[in-house]
């Protein structure tokens, strides 16, 4: 059986989209508004044409109104001018490419010990252990190598690191 404007009960109809309204949410004066809304557009759609089950249709569109409600309502913050635009990362990776390049040009030893403590942040320690290394011997590697790339990136030995950063 289709249903036309004529034969539909749209005042039974408006108190069920209503009704249903409130359960999802909305306050008594928006289900009222989002249940005409809704039988506005089910009268459009029914111009011209049959529907079969206007009152299934009238719920979906019910549902597809309070769904776009609910996108409308995310929050948004306005971006300060500060706040807009991201730090340029291209020096900092230049850096540490020429570094790379410089502890790949240090003797295969110091080499070694220093792309461990750039793996991971491995302790002297640690590193002697997987190298099978006394501790002395890692600890000195480190300090030969780190002078080496001090003088290879220009960074004086006395130059606190917080300066650097």
């Amino acid at each position: 059986m289709t249903f036309t404007q004529e034969t539909t009960d749209f005042t039974a109809l408006a108190l069920r989209l209503r009704r249903r309204a409130q359960r999802l949410g909305a306050q008594p004066s928006d289900a009222e508004d989002m249940a005409q809304e809704t039988l506005l557009r089910l009268m459009q759609r029914m111009t011209g044409r049959d529907v079969e089950a206007p009152e299934h249709y009238a719920m979906i569109i019910l549902q597809n109104l309070i769904r776009a409600g609910w996108r409308a309502r995310v929050e948004t913050t306005e971006l300060e001018e500060d706040s807009a635009s991201t730090l340029p990362v291209g020096d900092s990776r230049l850096a540490v490419a020429d570094l790379r390049a410089a502890i790949a040009g240090l003797p295969p030893e110091q080499a070694l010990v220093m792309s461990l403590v750039l793996q991971g942040e491995f302790s002297p320690q640690a590193i002697a252990r997987q190298l099978n290394l006394p501790v002395g011997t890692v600890m000195s590697r480190l300090a030969r190598a780190r002078a080496k790339l001090r003088v290879y990136i220009g960074i004086e030995a006395s130059t606190p690191v917080a300066e650097l950063l």
